[in-house]
């Protein structure tokens, strides 16, 4: 009976042992991948089927919901996730507006938030359980600052989205107009569902600006820049890196030839420097990406959802130490954990994590590319 005995303990702890083994990490996901964020969102959703079945060498189990570019349905996802399916981390969303509300949730929640879109300052409880993987705005347009100054462009004219996304490239435009010597004009802003903004064009047609800066994303980017190059505007048209994917050339065709955007090292691998610190990352995401959705279907989003996990991976091995997926303790420890990630090589950039820098990114996470001959390419 005692040998009997013994092996049913023995048993019973090699399988908790087993199950503490195993224990999978579930990843809540809210995309837009229908609606006006579509041209963003799909390419964010097809970054999933590239990924590994692990993360922190553990089962992991991706649920992806459909927002519909709609930041109350994003609230409503992120909500269920967190409720009914206990989720570790939330990913999303390709919106500004919606990963917001996202955000909210997760704070509510005390779940950690993997932004996969730029947004503006949080207060300490939000900012505290939010990481953030795409480039501040600040930093983007920075090096577009330095483009039209040393381009002498003294006056710009400006046109946006009309929600957060839109206020975020022009507080980041304004922020680096002292520093680089320019005047900015106009402020005009359109609906991300907009099929005309003539009216806009006209105004800043009127200011004549040297150039123009657009903020806008995706195929919506392309909407004012196609109205003033039919109006007959000469001047640089730049973008922000919401905007760099083949569906805004696609959209755009002859008239984006000559766009100026900053985006990514992963959209141009190929083209930098053998010592770039992301090119075999990136090089690696993207011609895998490639392989998988066609030649020339390489985008900057795709990249984002991808160096998500690898945050999350990076992370999940120091939690894992401390709790078991499923638990508040679990999502507590993998806060705590994303905090003090180093030296992570993403298709983007570097990332170097901290308690007061969810971000992490520097000057290598950005570069300027130019179409050319209906292509983004490096701007040289």
């Amino acid at each position: 009976m005692l040998n009997t005995r013994f092996c049913s303990v023995l048993g019973l702890a090699t399988a908790l042992a087993a199950s503490v083994a195993s224990a999978e990490v579930t990843i809540g996901v809210s995309l837009g991948a229908t609606g006006p964020g579509a041209s963003l969102g799909i390419h964010y959703k097809n970054a999933f089927t590239l990924l590994p079945k692990t993360l922190g060498g553990e089962p992991v189990k991706y649920i992806i919901l459909d927002d519909a570019s709609n930041p109350t349905n994003a609230a409503k996802n992120a909500r269920k996730l967190v409720t009914e399916d206990k989720v570790d981390a939330l990913m999303g969303s390709n919106g500004v507006p919606s990963a917001v509300q996202m955000i909210q949730v997760a704070a509510e929640a005390k779940t950690p938030m993997i932004a996969l879109t730029p947004v503006p300052p949080l207060p300490p409880e939000r900012a505290a359980w939010t990481f953030v993987v795409p480039q501040p705005t600040e930093l983007m347009m920075g090096a577009i600052a330095e483009h039209m100054k040393a381009h002498g462009i003294k006056t710009v004219g400006y046109i946006g989205f009309s929600d957060t996304w839109g206020d975020l490239v022009l507080k980041a435009l304004e922020s680096h107009a002292a520093s680089a010597g320019y005047k900015i004009l106009t402020n005009e802003r359109y609906a991300r569902a907009d099929t005309s903004v003539t009216g806009q064009v006209l105004k800043i047609m009127a200011a004549n600006p040297d150039a123009v800066v657009v903020g806008g994303s995706g195929t919506g980017g392309a909407l004012p820049h196609i109205a003033l190059v039919e109006r007959g505007y000469k001047g640089q048209i730049y973008h922000n890196h919401g905007t760099v994917n083949a569906e805004f050339i696609k959209v755009g065709g002859k008239n984006v030839e000559g766009a100026i955007a900053v985006t990514g090292p992963l959209i141009v691998p190929e083209e930098l420097p053998a010592n770039y610190p992301t090119k075999a990352v990136s090089l690696d995401f993207t011609k895998r990406y490639e392989a998988a959705f066609g030649a020339g279907a390489r985008n900057a989003f795709a990249g984002y959802s991808y160096d998500g996990y690898l945050l999350l991976d990076a992370a999940v091995p120091a939690a894992l130490k401390k709790a078991k997926p499923g638990t508040p303790e679990f999502r507590d420890a993998l806060r705590a954990s994303l905090e003090n990630v180093k030296n992570i090589v993403g298709s983007h950039g570097v990332y170097n994590m901290s308690p007061s820098n969810h971000n992490g990114l520097d000057e290598r996470a950005r570069v300027l590319v130019k179409v050319e001959n209906g292509a983004w390419r490096l701007l040289k």
